[in-house]
């Protein structure tokens, strides 16, 4: 039995807990860093902040396009993951009106990436659609609630929801008027809220 088959019949082994804590703190350290930045985020600066080396960086995020996807995947992970919560919390309009707020906020804290991620998006090297499918899934979720509480129209299609909020987050994102924004997103709820007979 040659090495590479016996490598394939015990299976791959799961990364060890000190590998796992470095990727975690990489990407913790990573989202502070692009959150704040107003230039180039320093790849060096991100693994000395995490106290980890350069190699170590490199190991779990290849390119500065890794890093930037796993960045953004965890803050998408919390935005799609609140919904449940907000149902539970809220009517379903307040609560599409309360995620759709969280979601602004998730874009606009992404000036840092932006570069790297249109960049990514445009090459191939970052891929796009599991991200427009998870935050339409989290959109149809509410507006199924909606519809059937009745307090949200059921003849909306979720993907064109998505499409008015990236319309409205890239038409705001240069001007940097979050009042602007706003002011769209109550604008959005308008035309999805159910009218009253």
């Amino acid at each position: 039995m040659s090495s590479d088959t016996g490598k394939k019949a015990r299976g791959v082994r799961a990364p060890r807990a000190d590998a796992l804590r470095n990727r975690d703190m990489l990407i913790q350290v990573a989202r502070a860093a692009f959150a704040a930045a107003t230039d180039t985020v320093s790849l060096e600066g991100i693994a000395r902040e995490a106290g980890v080396g350069i190699g170590t960086l490199y190991r779990h995020f290849p390119t500065r396009e890794a890093l930037v996807e796993a960045v953004y995947a965890a803050e998408l992970d919390e935005v799609t993951g609140c919904v449940a919560t907000l149902l539970a919390e809220l009517p379903p309009d307040a609560a599409l009106r309360a995620w759709m707020g969280r979601y602004a906020a998730f874009v606009a804290t992404k000036r840092g990436m932006a570069e790297t991620l249109r960049a990514g998006w445009a090459s191939g090297r970052i891929a796009t659609p599991s991200t427009r499918e998870r935050i339409t899934a989290a959109i149809a979720t509410i507006l199924a609630s909606g519809a059937q509480a009745r307090s949200l129209r059921g003849d909306v299609a979720p993907d064109d929801v998505t499409a008015l909020l990236l319309g409205i987050f890239l038409s705001t994102a240069a001007a940097e008027t979050p009042e602007q924004t706003e002011r769209l997103l109550d604008l959005v709820m308008d035309a999805l809220r159910e009218p009253i007979p």
